[in-house]
């Protein structure tokens, strides 16, 4: 395996980690407004914001998230500086539009108990769910893009106009996406939350796993039918897709009957196999054109003395955020309510 095999695939880790970990802060998000403890177990209902049983769930790990989104980010601009240059100019809108609502999402979650009023606590609410929304949505379009390929200018820049973003595919990609990152939300928080609250996710994340696997079938009739995804391996992509599939299916029968942890292991793997799609799908090029020949991985890496120089940070990296998951995950395992207090 090549020197720059490895950095692509510590990059695309590094961006699976943060669907999985982000997609589950995006999601519990979108149906903030939804989850309402019952019985007492909703802090909030006591006059400050209400309907925090979501919230409740994610808010140990809240934030801590983001640092996957950064050392993907480092990896980016470090290993890959032809990647990043290339396509970044081209994604610039959405990509402002992932941090607008990240910024706004965060600021909302942690400020909305400050609201005194039931219209403040609903522009709150509102904030809480745009945040959590817009960047699941502009994932999704991201991938989209990635899978169906970009046009390519004769400098060698990647140009994506506003018919690219709001073509049938990249859309369907971008819903697809955002109900996916739902239903994992809804996973995470029937596992976590006390058994009034995780009921009602149960209910809302099966619901939400048929819509899924409904809107999924979009972009994946579109490529049957050439209008689709552009893929370099067809063989591997159509595992990736089957295994994809796979997953949503276990995830809805495992919530179905109850078993939260199987559950949201299953909507973590289909979280982080669109990762998995782009980067094996497209491989050796890291870049699929519609107009032109692609960039290859070589292309897109920088020198060899650079990644040999860069192994240090991969090295340290890595495990130090996985020693920090584990330990996050270990020190606030089990439910709300009952080990740990509400923390908004």
């Amino acid at each position: 395996m090549s020197l720059e095999t490895v950095w692509l695939v510590l990059l695309g880790l590094l961006l699976a980690g943060y669907f999985v970990l982000g997609g589950y802060d995006y999601g519990a998000q979108m149906l903030h407004p939804l989850l309402r403890g019952r019985d007492g177990q909703d802090s909030r209902a006591a006059g400050r914001t209400g309907g925090n049983a979501a919230l409740d769930a994610i808010a140990p790990f809240f934030l801590g998230n983001e640092v996957w989104l950064v050392a993907f980010t480092g990896v980016l601009f470090g290993a890959f500086p032809h990647l990043e240059g290339s396509l970044l100019s081209g994604l610039y809108p959405l990509i402002v539009a992932i941090l607008v609502g990240l910024v706004v999402g965060n600021a909302a979650v942690q400020l909305g108990g400050r609201a005194r009023s039931p219209r403040g606590r609903r522009r709150w609410n509102a904030l809480i769910v745009f945040g959590g929304v817009v960047p699941a949505v502009c994932w999704g379009l991201v991938v989209g893009l990635l899978l169906h390929g970009v046009p390519r200018r004769a400098d060698g820049s990647f140009h994506i106009g506003f018919g690219d973003v709001f073509s049938p595919f990249v859309l369907a990609c971008g819903v697809t996406t955002a109900l996916l990152f739902a239903a994992h939300g809804a996973a995470f928080v029937a596992l976590r939350s006390a058994p009034g609250v995780a009921s009602d996710a149960q209910r809302l994340g099966t619901a939400l796993l048929r819509a899924t696997g409904a809107a999924g079938a979009l972009p994946l009739l579109l490529t049957l039918f050439g209008a689709g995804a552009s893929m370099e391996n067809r063989a591997t992509s159509g595992t990736v897709v089957a295994l994809f599939v796979a997953a949503l299916a276990g995830a809805w029968w495992y919530l179905s009957h109850e078993h939260h942890r199987r559950a949201f292991a299953a909507t973590c793997a289909a979280s982080m196999l669109p990762v998995v799609l782009v980067g094996a799908g497209h491989y050796p090029y890291v870049l699929i054109s519609s107009s032109g020949p692609g960039m290859t991985l070589q292309q897109a890496a920088a020198d060899t003395a650079s990644l040999k120089i860069l192994i240090a940070f991969g090295v340290v990296l890595v495990p130090v955020i996985l020693a920090y998951q584990t330990w996050s995950w270990w020190a606030f395992r089990g439910r709300t309510g009952r080990r740990h207090p509400s923390y908004f």
